[in-house]
């Protein structure tokens, strides 16, 4: 058997700790796609990139242990949007950087990831679509978390405000990159067929 390639030193976060109010409450990244769990698309891509595989989820637990190494969930239980969780995460991850993404983008391909991969260092990457940042798509070099811990305490509840005070790296995607669609309301889930 060929020697297998070692595992790059990230750890990686999966966000899926959200409200799914526009899924009418459902937990989303339980919810079918073409017969699987959004969840598992992201397992299924990232898996074999870490032995670090982070899910911050709020709720349901025991249906996402099977795709983690680690879960986590907001320290407060009021649904406080992706920040909550992925302060949850860096406090947990293993390495020095950690690749977040949302669980709802089940057609994210390792491309876009190694991309993000290559900027590896000590400032944040991000995916950015024009002047539109994607904050939920990046990479982070978790000594950061002191600093959103600073921003968290002091009131910051947005991706966008806190990355934007951190001089991110862009990787750059054209504005209908299908790769970032998120699949947040019953009528995108119904509406993408699977790529190729």
């Amino acid at each position: 058997m060929p020697a297998s390639k070692a595992l790059p030193s990230c750890s990686v976060l999966l966000l899926s700790g959200g409200r799914g109010q526009r899924m009418g409450g459902h937990d989303k990244g339980l919810l079918e796609w073409q017969g699987r769990p959004l969840i598992a698309w992201l397992h299924d891509l990232t898996r074999p990139m870490s032995d670090d595989l982070i899910i911050s989820c709020n709720r349901n637990n025991e249906r996402y242990a099977p795709y983690a190494d680690q879960l986590v969930a907001d320290e407060d239980e009021d649904f406080q949007g992706p920040l909550a969780g992925i302060r949850a995460g860096m406090a947990a991850a293993r390495h020095e950087q950690m690749l977040v993404l949302p669980c709802d983008a089940p057609l994210v391909d390792r491309a876009l990831i190694e991309s993000l991969l290559a900027q590896s260092g000590s400032q944040p990457v991000v995916i950015r679509q024009g002047n539109y940042w994607q904050p939920l798509f990046c990479l982070l070099p978790t000594r950061l978390k002191d600093d959103l811990e600073q921003a968290w305490q002091s009131g910051e509840r947005s991706p966008q405000r806190w990355f934007g005070k951190l001089s991110p790296i862009a990787v750059e995607c054209p504005a209908g990159d299908a790769r970032l669609a998120n699949f947040n309301t019953p009528e995108t889930l119904t509406a993408h067929p699977l790529p190729g």
